[in-house]
């Protein structure tokens, strides 16, 4: 590991991208310790509830607990850019031509999603100011509606520098921004989330040989649980592919044998993250009207821990599992492809037979990667119900989940940045 960070630190162009990374988290964590003007953070208290709003706390690092200028996180740009993908699946003529346009279109709809994103930051910042002045009494310094839009204004601001942020590392940095920013977030979490665990299980009262029993077998369950998301993301199901033989004047081309590499999990935590925003939605906006039955019915069972919140929760992340695979693999154009170029699965007829057994395999093992990644998710619910372990046991299969996600992805990255410049890498 230490020659691979001193391989790093040789390549100046891979180095310069770290170091930026760094400098944007450093700037992102600062925000997190800003508190908003006009409020008493001191009131709040999250860490104690296992719902949506202690989730968004230990995502954001602890931003929400403290009010702070990034206390929505990037949420809303991730609802937005879920609403831009599905609206290009030919919902909105305009934007499937985008989708289909390239480099050009992508533009344009990443600007869509921008705008997008400060609506529906400014529609979530008036309900989480009202809805939060209404959950813990003495937040808002004088409550008014000059009071509330300022505060929205502010939080989304915010929300807004964050996602410039996000786009700033993916552009000059290394890894996906987006998915960084909410990485560091949740390592940021890590020791209030340990805190919370120690206090539970050592705190006065506490019986110290059950707190440690308890302690190992959450340690060897995290193990595991690291141990199957590496194994399921790295899972690849090689498709063999013969490309026949093609004379072209003189010389002869093909005949060679190679693979197509379809993942287990293909849209790595991208589904988790979506589906988290998506449940985070419906209670945001029923903040608005804290109070009426119906927005607390909403609040509280649009929430994972509830049996209605899992089921959506569940539903969301298998369908956005099998949404996200086939955006970045389409079995029709690999297909084509493999035709036009002379290549056939042996025993497959190519063309539209091809498409047809890739869909089919590629239907089967993801639905394998998007029960693993329900399970995963939605797993230390049941095991804090039963040992009595805190709320943060609670939130840490998700976390967790994108924390291991996320560091292979950028990994990833880094690896094939070194391999390109005839280094070893991460992964062997």
């Amino acid at each position: 590991m230490f020659a691979t960070i001193s391989n790093i630190m040789k390549v100046e162009d891979l180095r310069r991208k770290i170091i930026f990374t760094l400098l944007v988290l450093i700037i992102f964590r600062i925000g997190a310790f800003i508190p908003v003007p006009n409020v008493n953070p001191n009131v709040i208290n999250l860490y104690d509830q296992a719902n949506v709003l202690g989730i968004i706390s230990i995502l954001g690092g602890g931003a929400l607990e403290r009010f702070s200028i990034f206390a929505m996180g990037v949420m809303p740009y991730i609802t937005a850019s879920i609403i831009v993908q599905l609206l290009t699946m030919d919902v909105i003529p305009k934007f499937a031509q985008w989708a289909r346009e390239g480099e050009a279109g992508r533009r344009k709809l990443a600007q869509v999603t921008r705008y997008g994103t400060v609506v529906l930051a400014f529609v979530q910042a008036i309900g989480m100011s009202i809805g939060f002045n209404n959950l813990f009494p003495g937040l808002v310094v004088n409550p008014g509606l000059g009071t509330y839009l300022y505060i929205a204004v502010i939080l989304t601001a915010g929300t807004t520098f964050l996602m410039w942020l996000g786009e700033q590392i993916t552009e000059k940095g290394i890894g996906n921004g987006i998915s960084i920013l909410i990485f560091a977030g949740i390592v940021a979490a890590i020791p209030s989330s340990l805190n919370q665990i120690y206090l539970s299980e050592f705190g006065e009262g506490a019986n110290i040989f059950f707190g440690v029993l308890k302690v190992v077998i959450l340690a060897l369950v995290v193990l595991a649980v690291v141990a199957g998301v590496i194994y399921i993301q790295q899972g690849v199901r090689k498709i063999p592919v013969q490309y026949a033989k093609r004379v072209v004047g003189r010389r002869m081309y093909g005949g060679q044998s190679t693979h197509i590499p379809l993942k287990v999990n293909a849209a790595g935590v991208i589904p988790v993250i979506f589906a988290m925003s998506l449940i985070f939605f419906p209670p945001t906006i029923a903040m608005f009207f804290a109070g009426n039955p119906i927005a607390d019915w909403v609040i509280n069972h649009f929430d994972y821990t509830s049996p209605i919140g899992m089921f959506f929760y569940v539903i969301l992340i298998i369908g956005f599992t099998y949404f996200y695979t086939f955006v970045q693999i389409n079995p029709i154009q690999i297909a084509e492809n493999m035709k036009k170029h002379g290549g056939y699965i042996p025993g497959i007829r190519p063309g539209k037979t091809t498409s047809t057994y890739l869909t089919r395999i590629l239907n089967r093992i993801t639905l394998a990667g998007a029960l693993f990644l329900a399970a995963v998710s939605i797993l230390p619910v049941f095991f804090s119900a039963l040992a009595n372990l805190p709320p943060t046991v609670t939130i840490g299969g998700t976390a967790l989940l994108i924390v291991v996600g996320v560091a292979l992805e950028t990994m990833k990255q880094v690896n094939s940045q070194l391999v390109k410049r005839h280094y070893k890498g991460f992964i062997k």
